[in-house]
């Protein structure tokens, strides 16, 4: 029973990741909007950059992780 719930939380395919990576640039991008109306200028658009910039990092490290666990295995 807990093996099939664990199941739907594990990425096993790149476009598991790229609907991941999706989903957290919407929110990042929303974030950073709302940084953009609390903080006018240069420190909004620093801020709105930097939540954008961690989910293209975070994406790629899930890419990685995919590639490593189709090179040496699930553990």
């Amino acid at each position: 029973m807990f093996e099939k719930i664990r199941r739907l939380f594990l990425i096993k395919t790149k476009f598991e990741v790229y609907l991941i990576t999706y989903a957290l640039a919407l929110g990042a991008c929303e974030r950073g909007k709302l940084y953009l109306d609390q903080y006018p200028g240069y420190g909004g658009w620093l801020l709105f950059v930097a939540c954008t910039g961690a989910v293209f990092m975070a994406g790629a490290k899930m890419l990685d992780a995919i590639e490593y666990q189709k090179a040496y295995g699930p553990e």
